[in-house]
């Protein structure tokens, strides 16, 4: 398990922020070849077969990855800090979304919102439980509730991932509560 562990967070290094690093170059749209992904595994010392490559894509709890139906490229869904075009398209939200933080951001996001930071979009999740586990990752975690519907009927314009992932621009402030 650890192996896996270790082999999904560095596909998706690569494929989110740092293709260079493994020889990689992205598409447009953020596809790179599978071959060359298992090439690249081998070269850091992990598991470089099509089966091991299928194992982390399909087991991720947050199905952060996308294989071509020929199974001939893969991608990182969403969270890229490189320039690409997931070509996502808008989507009406539904009325209240979450997101899932800790103690130390919290000032911050209640007195500026939640920005982006180094990524496209800011990622919101669809249920408390979700939210929970995204949070969770850096210590106890703390959920906040996000007016989508009012954001939405304010302008802000949403799109949502094959995985379940809404995304966004920015949320103020005052879209924001603390459950």
């Amino acid at each position: 398990m650890a192996d896996l562990v270790r082999f999904s967070k560095t596909l998706s290094y690569w494929l989110r922020h740092r293709p260079d690093e493994a020889g990689l170059t992205l598409d447009a749209a953020g596809w790179t070849p599978v071959d060359e992904v298992l090439v690249a595994l081998a070269r850091a010392g992990l598991a470089s077969d099509i089966d091991a490559l299928l194992e982390v894509v399909e087991k991720n709890d947050k199905q952060r990855f996308e294989l071509s139906p020929d199974l001939q490229r893969i991608r990182a869904r969403q969270g890229h800090s490189v320039e690409i075009e997931l070509d996502l398209a808008p989507v009406t939200p539904p009325a209240l979304l979450y997101h899932g933080t800790v103690e130390r951001f919290l000032d911050a996001i209640m007195n500026e919102g939640l920005r982006k930071m180094r990524r496209h979009h800011v990622h919101l999740s669809e249920t408390v439980e979700t939210a929970q586990r995204v949070g969770a990752r850096r210590g106890r975690a703390i959920i906040l509730g996000v007016d989508a519907s009012r954001m939405s009927a304010d302008g802000a314009v949403f799109f949502r991932t094959a995985n379940g992932v809404w995304l966004t621009d920015a949320v103020a402030p005052r879209y924001l509560r603390r459950l």
